[in-house]
């Protein structure tokens, strides 16, 4: 149990490249659902791999085991929604995990034998996953294959089958990473640049280009002369209809009610508040009045000049000119009164360099006697042969760095009322300390301000007037979307669009933990209006749903109106192509060319065709570029924003782009598609995610 116990105490959230160690509460009761779904219904699946349902029962179990990792490593059964969705998400990777990719990579006939897994865990190649795992470090903060042995040999001595459960999940993500490992290897290996490519990767980053050019740009103005008809719409349509797949997904309208304090409700909190202002001033135990009658809590930060400022300008205007005792009368910010009392105030620097020698289980006399050698012997020699914090990444044994207020070892505050040279002897959780304290900032005027804070909460009968208006959308509604919009803009309430929302989706607009809108939207029909659906007991929204786009490609009539826009682009550079054209008849330089077209000549020096997205030109211009001869008028180019006109004057060819560089940029490229691996195997297994359903 003792291994156990540290487990629960080392363990952090753990990540590899194919899983997230999750954080979960299931939110639905099974046993409710038992009764009421059959386990052979695609009504009751999660979710589709390759086209088999996954029921939700076994769905449930691999949540269920992510639930029990969690509770182990943290020793809590508790979780919040965040904590869910986490679990959750980390239970469907998984699943895809063990349907899709695992099966592919074995299918390129990698596989792991028994040899090469203790290899991996206890052998001389030790997997990352375990190399990463905090409950595995030494106590020099380094993986300690003695600490494995340990672990493994605890296995059997642990009756409640926890620590093999965890040696089970460890093992499972160690084989998935070296799969994935080798698979990618395998990749890599395949990857081969030919001399050709080569050649080619080089001379293109060794070139740049000087070139003069002019451009005529399409303007933003609606061409009346020009005409796409819907047989020219179909066909790009037919033809690019990759360009148009979608995810399942509605469009919305909604009206929200945010609950606000009313006047009378900030009346009644400000009468509050000073009611309790003059105890505040005579208190005597500020930590613990403001426990007891304070929005927030006693802050024993000292604040500089300047840094009152970020809370409310008042308090920084009272601290500059207050001292110790004096109190700000109250203010309100918004919604919140506050008032301050000045604490202390002392000459502190900003931050201070800190070394110690930590002792443990050592006696008083012990300390006191290392304290008297560590003033008058070396302090680093001393550390690394008494301290018990062997940190290795330090400069010299014993340091523990610059401590300010944000980041000091608790216990330690007293070492920022020291100076350069002074030793202490302190206490904290982890032992007793003899503290050098080697350098400081400057000393300057800080200040401990008390903060006495009261947020205005809505009444009941505040909370009730802003459902009655929700109530009222509603009811004038009657489950109509024509209805509702009519009685938001008699009611003068704003109406605002969500356009694609997602089947899953727990956010709305800038608004979170929204699922239940989601919910409404996945069971209703177009033109259908919401009852009130409250979130976080702060809002009503009333929705009505505009539009369903179900999963596949997007019809015709949805992104004609854009297809048509891109058809009319092509022809708008067409014809400024050839108006352009018929204008510089006779031009022999760049500079007629410019005159002709009544613009001027741009220059663009040091131009690569390598460089594409880094040069914030038009590709199509750059690429015409790189394929032109010096000294000659090329155009026109028709590119994303207008049309070119350019002489190349010269070229430059290098040679600080060498045959290594061109290899390693390969490579660049090759972890870039290597990370999209996974999902390309997703979508190819033709994933459907359906959990919003149950979760």
């Amino acid at each position: 149990m003792a291994v156990l116990e540290k487990i629960r105490v080392k363990m952090g959230a753990f990540i590899t490249v194919l899983i997230a160690v999750a954080l979960l509460s299931f939110v639905v009761d099974p046993s409710t659902l038992q009764s009421a779904m059959s386990m052979f219904s695609s009504k009751y699946d999660v979710g589709e791999i390759n086209g088999e349902g996954i029921p939700y029962q076994e769905y449930q179990q691999k949540v269920d085991y992510f639930t029990q990792i969690y509770q182990m490593t943290s020793g809590t059964t508790s979780s919040d929604e965040q904590t869910q969705d986490a679990i959750n998400n980390s239970a469907w990777q998984n699943e895809i995990a063990d349907r899709v990719l695992v099966p592919a990579i074995k299918s390129a006939g990698i596989t792991l034998g028994e040899e090469e897994l203790y290899d991996l865990t206890q052998g001389a190649n030790i997997s990352p996953v375990l190399m990463s795992e905090a409950s595995f470090m030494g106590e020099d903060g380094q993986f300690s294959k003695q600490r494995v042995s340990e672990f493994v040999q605890a296995l059997g001595q642990d009756a409640s089958g926890q620590l093999s459960m965890y040696w089970n999940f460890l093992e499972d993500n160690i084989v998935k990473d070296q799969l994935f490992t080798k698979y990618l290897s395998l990749l890599e290996q395949s990857s081969y640049m030919s001399p050709a490519e080569l050649n080619r990767a080089i001379a293109e980053n060794n070139t740049t280009y000087n070139v003069d050019f002019v451009v005529r740009p399409f303007g933003f103005s609606i061409d009346s002369t020009l005409f796409v008809d819907n047989q020219q719409v179909k066909e790009y349509y037919e033809k690019h209809k990759e360009m148009f797949r979608q995810a399942e997904s509605r469009d919305l309208e909604y009206v929200v009610f945010e609950v606000v304090p009313s006047v009378a409700d900030l009346e009644a909190a400000e009468a509050e508040f000073a009611g309790i202002y003059d105890e505040f001033v005579a208190a005597e135990n500020m930590k613990n009045f403001l426990a007891r009658n304070s929005d927030a809590q006693f802050n024993p930060y000292y604040y500089k000049e300047g840094e009152l400022k970020t809370i409310a300008t008042e308090l920084e205007d009272f601290a500059a000119k207050a001292k110790v005792g004096e109190t700000l009368a109250p203010f309100q910010q918004e919604n919140t009164f506050i008032a301050a009392k000045v604490v202390d105030i002392k000459q502190m620097p900003d931050s201070v360099f800190v070394k110690h020698i930590l002792l443990q289980g050592e006696d008083e006399a012990k300390a006191d006697s290392l304290m008297a050698v560590a003033k008058k012997g070396n302090f680093a020699e001393l550390a690394a042969e008494w301290s018990a914090d062997r940190n290795p990444n330090v400069a010299e044994a014993g340091d523990l760095g610059w401590m300010t207020q944000q980041y000091m070892i608790p216990g330690m505050e007293s070492v920022l009322q020291a100076k350069a040279g002074d030793f202490l002897k302190l206490k904290t959780t982890y032992g007793t300390h003899i503290v050098k304290v080697t350098d400081a900032t400057k000393p300057m005027k800080k200040m401990q301000v008390a903060l006495l804070v009261k947020e205005t909460v809505a009444s009941k009968e505040t909370y009730s007037d802003f459902y009655a208006k929700a109530n009222e959308i509603v009811t004038k509604s009657e489950g109509s979307r024509e209805k509702f919009n009519a009685a938001a803009k008699e009611m003068n309430v704003a109406v605002y669009p969500a356009i694609r929302v997602l089947p899953g989706a727990r956010t709305l607009a800038n608004y979170q933990h929204t699922r239940e809108i989601s919910r409404w939207a996945n069971e209703s029909k177009v033109g259908d209006v919401s009852p009130i659906i409250t979130v976080d007991n702060k809002y009503f929204f009333v929705v009505a749903l505009t539009a369903i786009h179900p999963e596949g490609y997007a019809s015709y009539n949805e992104v004609a109106e854009d297809i048509m826009n891109v058809l009319l682009l092509e022809k708008k550079g067409e014809k400024v192509a050839a108006e352009t054209k018929e204008a510089i008849a006779g031009a022999t330089t760049i500079a007629e060319v410019a005159e002709k077209l009544n613009t001027t000549v741009s220059n663009q020096s040091g131009m690569a065709f390598s460089s594409l997205t880094s040069q914030q030109l038009d590709p199509k211009f750059i690429g015409a570029v790189a394929g032109a001869p010096e000294n000659t008028i090329v155009g026109p180019v028709v590119g994303e924003i207008g049309v070119y006109y350019f002489t190349v004057n010269g070229k430059e060819t290098g040679a600080f782009y060498t045959e290594d560089d061109a290899k390693s940029r390969n490579a660049q490229v090759f972890a870039s598609v290597a990370r999209v691996i996974p999902a390309i195997m997703t979508e190819g297994a033709d994933v459907k995610d359906e959990r919003y359903k149950f979760y």
